[in-house]
């Protein structure tokens, strides 16, 4: 059974918003608020946890992320 990025996320880095309805992204690394409710961004599955990296962070931490380490790690 698959589900939304949205539905699956336990770090608390789609913490609802204002409406209740619909979970606000933010990056998992630096905090920095998504423009929208499905931006794209970096995408992690770590320890079976989707976790969301905007550009800067992503961008910073490339090899990091292309040797599938954790972002615990970096």
């Amino acid at each position: 059974m698959t589900s939304l990025p949205e539905d699956s996320d336990s770090t608390g880095s789609t913490p609802r918003s204002e409406a209740g309805d619909t979970p606000k992204i933010v990056c998992a690394r630096c905090g920095t608020p998504a423009p929208g409710p499905r931006p794209m961004w970096t995408c992690s599955v770590e320890n079976g946890t989707r976790r969301y990296f905007c550009d800067n962070c992503a961008r910073g931490n490339l090899r990091a992320i292309e040797g599938r380490l954790d972002s615990a790690w970096w």
